[in-house]
Parts: structure tokens; sequence; C-alpha cells
């Protein structure tokens, strides 16, 4: 099928490959190059990157809403367009040009966490299982009917970043089961029942609260992982948690129980990785071998 794909981070990056190694991918479109780095020099995408390296076509338009914007997409005579983890909205006309209209890659099973950060959400909710639905997109908010759904559970200690390397992987597959049977599958309606948002994550909500119960503040860790990261302060420095697991012990919220084992609301959690600012990921027992813990934090 002539594919146009439409993706920017490395969730995306999978996908890409699989597309161009079965499909003829005419073009791919992608966020433009942002400021990275300490040198702030305009850095590709990984979408982008890795389309260069395939030496394909890339277009990294800022609107798909001026007419030049949405002839140039028209004038690709792709079969479909395949979007995920894009970060423009498609516009009625640009939905409408593939022969086979659009189908999104979404990371969860709508109408479960609709928008922005399915995963983190997933995992921060507490969660049991989550998955991947290929969508027939509209101009909703991830409100199109579903062709395709798989599901997968949560492990008790995945982060966001675990996750989200299992579902990139289970999307790039999926999504090739969805071309291959495309006029056979019959499209369903979401139901209006138990719709909710994955809204984007604000900073704000990084710094842990050790009075919240430790099933709480365990999820919040590996949600957050690898990014914002949650974090607490010690001394001067803002240090990131990045892994834990529930533990036993209890003690006044954010009491330092032994090692990194920190009491909280109800039950304590036990940090296994974190990171110093400057500094790399590191196991518990590495960051503690250069920083004090206070007896409470």
């Amino acid at each position: 099928m002539k594919v146009v794909f439409m993706g920017t981070p490395a969730f995306s990056v999978p996908v890409l490959e699989g597309l161009a190694a079965r499909h003829d991918v005419v073009a791919v479109y992608s966020q433009p190059p942002r400021p990275a780095g300490r040198g702030k020099a305009d850095r590709p995408s990984p979408v982008q990157q890795r389309a260069e390296a395939l030496g394909l076509i890339v277009r990294h338009p800022t609107s798909l809403r001026t007419p030049e914007s949405q002839a140039e997409f028209a004038a690709w005579q792709a079969d479909v367009a395949v979007v995920v983890a894009y970060g423009l909205i498609l516009p009625q006309p640009v939905l409408d040009a593939p022969r086979a209209g659009c189908l999104n890659i979404h990371a969860s099973l709508l109408p479960r966490w609709r928008g922005a950060a399915p995963i983190h959400r997933a995992i921060m909710a507490g969660d049991a299982t989550t998955g991947i639905c290929i969508m027939q997109m509209e101009a909703g908010l991830d409100t199109g009917p579903v062709l395709l759904r798989e599901a997968t559970a949560i492990g008790d200690g995945e982060t966001t970043a675990d996750l989200h390397d299992r579902l990139s992987a289970m999307g790039a597959r999926l999504i090739l089961t969805a071309l291959d049977q495309l006029a056979d599958l019959r499209p369903a309606v979401q139901p209006s029942e138990g719709v909710t948002y994955a809204a984007k994550i604000d900073k704000a909500e990084a710094r842990v609260d050790f009075a919240r119960p430790a099933t709480e503040v365990d999820r919040l860790i590996r949600s957050l992982s690898p990014f914002p990261g949650a974090w607490v302060q010690i001394g001067d420095e803002r240090v990131k948690l990045l892994r834990s697991r529930l533990a036993k012990g209890e003690g006044p919220p954010g009491q330092v129980l032994g090692g990194f084992t920190i009491a909280c609301g109800s039950g304590a959690v036990e940090v296994l990785e974190a990171q110093r600012e400057g500094k790399r990921p590191m196991p518990a027992a590495e960051v503690l071998r250069g920083l004090v813990l206070p007896a409470r934090l």
C-alpha cells in the first residue's frame, strides 16, 4: 500500500520501521526540529532521523490547515495514513485525503485514556491492564471507531519507560495486521460509558508527597519515569526517583526507615533507582554511597 506516516517521538519509530519494510511509505510527516541539548541547536525528531536514514521523504509543516499544506498532502495519493503520536491536529481535508482514511495507533484501551498521556495516566491510576487500539480517525479527540485492539497486563513494577517500549512494539505489529486485513475489518463505535481523558503531564505533579498512601507514591514514581521524573528535595539538590516498589514498614510520612525506604501516609515505598542533578540514573545503593539522606524527607 502507499502509506503516509505521521509521527514524532521514539514511540513512533518501530511503527515506521515496520511499515517501511512491508509497504511503500511515500512520505513521513513529523514535528519540526526543536532546540535541544546544552547548545540548544535544532534537533530533528526521532522519527525524522530514522526516516532520513531509511531514505524517505520527510515533511514537517507547522500547520496542516493551510490550502497549500492540504494540497501537498493530497498529492501523495496515499491509500492510507498511519498516525502515531504526531502532535498536530488533522483537519477534515487531511483526514479525507487517503483512500482508506487515517488510522491512529493509540496506547490505551479506548475509550479509557483518550488524549495526550495514556501510558503515564494508566500507571498513575493503578490500572491492571492497558493496550493498543487501531482507530479510524475522525475530527474528535480519539473518538473514532476502533478497528483492532489488543490488551496487555501492566506489571507491578513497570515504569512508563518499560510500558512505552512494550506498547510501541505491540502497535508496530498490530498496524501491520490491520493493513493486511483492512478490507475485512468492521469498525466498532466506542461506547459512551467509561470515557476518561489522559491530560498532559504537568511538572507541578512531579514532587513526591509522602503523606499520600504508599500505593499512590509508588504509582507516581513509576508513572513519571523517566520524564519528567518524580522528585524530592534533599538539601539543596533535587533528586529524581525513577523506580520503586511497595515495602514493609510504618512511620511518620517522609521518615527514612533504612536504606532508601521511606514511610508514607500508610505503608512505605522502597526507591530502587534514582538520579541526582547532573548525574546518570543509578541503582539506589549506588546513589546512597554519595548522598546522605536526612532523617525525614
